[in-house]
């Protein structure tokens, strides 16, 4: 795994994963199938549950605003510095707000379902952008 921001962000691939997403907070005592958790985080106001729109809405949860899981395919380091810096400032540029969950392996982006594929335009775009400063580098013997 890369630690290295240049070599990351040359590497970023991001992938949209089908569905959409809703974060929801259980209410206390009511458990939650793991089958149907993306991610879980324990907060002291109560708990955080990520899970696919379609479950929350069978498990009853009421409306909740929809996010597109776009995942990051680059294998970065937890340690790695920047990167998410980088990636939250070319989303923030185009108006394009951003909940990040980072795993073991790699980082996952949450965007609102409509401007889904502008960020991955935006992710995409900055990957290229660092691919492009690469080649010329390597062109000048750098």
């Amino acid at each position: 795994m890369s630690t290295n921001l240049d070599e990351l962000l040359r590497s970023l691939e991001p992938r949209l994963n089908a569905g959409e997403y809703v974060f929801v907070t259980p209410p206390a005592g009511r458990s939650i199938e793991p089958a149907t958790t993306v991610a879980f985080i324990r907060e002291a106001e109560g708990d955080s549950v990520v899970m696919a729109a379609a479950a929350a809405a069978a498990a009853g949860y009421g409306p909740a605003p929809a996010y597109a899981w776009i995942s990051l395919s680059v294998q970065s380091g937890l340690q790695a510095v920047g990167l998410t810096a980088a990636f939250a400032q070319v989303l923030a540029a185009a108006g394009i707000g951003c909940n990040v969950i980072a795993g073991a392996r790699h980082d996952h982006l949450f965007v609102p379902s409509a401007k889904a594929q502008a960020a991955l335009a935006a992710l995409r775009a900055l990957q290229r952008q660092h691919a492009r400063a690469r080649a010329h580098d390597a062109d000048q013997g750098r």
